[in-house]
């Protein structure tokens, strides 16, 4: 029974910081141009 007053905080933290992450990654503009990464291989500089 202990353990739970470890794993619960544990994994609101960890759902916190997958949160985080999701959001900085929306607002750097990770998800504007989901096409334009996959053709960008493609072409030469």
């Amino acid at each position: 029974m202990d353990i739970l007053f470890i794993l619960i905080p544990l994994s609101v933290a960890l759902a916190l910081a997958i949160l985080v992450a999701l959001g900085w990654a929306v607002w750097r503009g990770q998800f504007e141009s989901l096409d334009a990464e996959g053709e960008r291989i493609l072409h030469t500089d």
